[in-house]
């Protein structure tokens, strides 16, 4: 659901558009970002709400997750983006196995792909203790900002980022570009995952009036 949503508001946004990227974006943004809200709320009681390997690595390495069962997820994960695509190409009538041609490279959008999934890690661990529905918002809302404030539209996602490979439309993203969006990503959620270790648990000094 999250990939055809991605793709599907991606091309009916291009279609309606006439030729304007910025209104592209904006109904990308939106649609991406209401639909992680309902996909998060709907979803966590049967899986947490998992759809990237990278939280659910780290959910392994904080004891929330076993390793057996996170493996699963990765594929589901995996399938279940595929799958989105090709229904996203079904319903607009597009050739169902394709590729993308659409260059995201330079050092600026691996960058941006690094702050990007920085800032989803700690935003999913801050709001967490909240309650599913502020995770909910919370993750689409940056989602749907950081579509906006990266120069890489924000991927975020190892396997959204495979998966918008196989989509020849404007969400899409050239297999060549893959693997370096992939590493920043991974950086970023390390980086991400340092970081909210690091606030949950302040030195002593610092802990001192």
């Amino acid at each position: 659901m999250l990939l055809a949503i991605i793709i599907g508001s991606g091309e009916m946004g291009e279609r309606l558009a006439q030729g304007n990227a910025a209104i592209v974006l904006l109904a990308n943004s939106m649609a991406t970002g209401c639909g992680l809200f309902v996909l998060i709320v709907a979803l966590a009681p049967y899986s947490a709400a998992e759809f990237n390997p990278l939280v659910t690595f780290l959910s392994v390495l904080d004891g929330r997750a076993r390793p057996g069962i996170a493996a699963c997820t990765v594929a589901a994960q995996v399938g279940g983006a595929v799958v989105g695509v090709w229904i996203a190409h079904v319903m607009f009538e597009l050739p169902i196995f394709a590729m993308s041609s659409k260059v995201r490279s330079g050092w600026g959008q691996l960058i941006a792909e690094g702050v990007a999934t920085f800032g989803l890690i700690l935003t999913i661990a801050g709001s967490r203790s909240h309650g599913i529905v502020t995770t909910g918002a919370a993750v689409g809302a940056y989602i749907a900002s950081a579509y906006w404030f990266t120069s890489s539209t924000s991927f975020a996602n190892p396997t959204v980022t495979l998966a918008r490979a196989l989509s020849p439309t404007f969400a899409g993203i050239s297999p060549a570009n893959v693997g370096g969006f992939i590493v920043a990503q991974c950086v970023g959620a390390a980086l991400g995952y340092g970081f909210t270790k690091m606030l949950e648990n302040p030195s002593a000094s610092d802990a001192l009036p």
